[in-house]
């Protein structure tokens, strides 16, 4: 994967939405890009843990997960699977536990923070449906680029100097 710098991937495509800076570093690579899928769901993980079983691709998984700073939707054995699945990196607009776990894992994740506490899981959720949060409405396809500067929105994917 290719070295990433968001300030300098806003000098040089001005177009590209930023998210709100509410987001902490919470995986193993501290930069990571790809194309988005997309999970809103509300203190329920069922969807996330379905996505995280498919092949990632390199792809980015955006969750809308309400903000909600009750529990965590993603913890070690998701972040674990996603990881060997070949998912770049997860964004959470809510929370995850298992931190230091996490920080070892080959992911890239963001979120508003950690909780201890784990989810329900009562299959309730939609996926690959456009989100809103921090600012952005984003749309599966769109590309997502992270590091510890923030996170952007591309409609297409960018190019990148190595």
């Amino acid at each position: 994967m290719s070295h990433i710098i968001t300030p300098d991937i806003c000098d040089a495509h001005p177009q590209v939405e930023v998210l709100d800076p509410i987001f902490v570093n919470c995986g193993g690579p501290d930069a990571f890009y790809g194309p988005i899928r997309t999970v809103k769901c509300f203190e329920d993980n069922s969807r996330i843990k379905e996505a995280v079983a498919e092949p990632g691709e390199g792809a980015v998984l955006v969750v809308d997960a309400g903000g909600s700073t009750r529990c965590a939707v993603l913890g070690d054995m998701l972040a674990e699977q996603a990881a060997g699945n070949g998912w770049a990196g997860i964004v959470i607009y809510g929370c995850v536990r298992d931190i230091d776990v996490l920080a070892e894992t080959d992911l890239g994740i963001q979120a508003l923070g950690t909780h201890p506490r784990k989810s329900e899981k009562h299959g309730e959720g939609q996926r690959d449906v456009d989100v809103t949060f921090a600012g952005v409405t984003i749309t599966p396809g769109q590309w997502l680029y992270a590091d510890n500067n923030g996170i952007l929105i591309a409609d297409d994917r960018l190019p990148l100097e190595n």
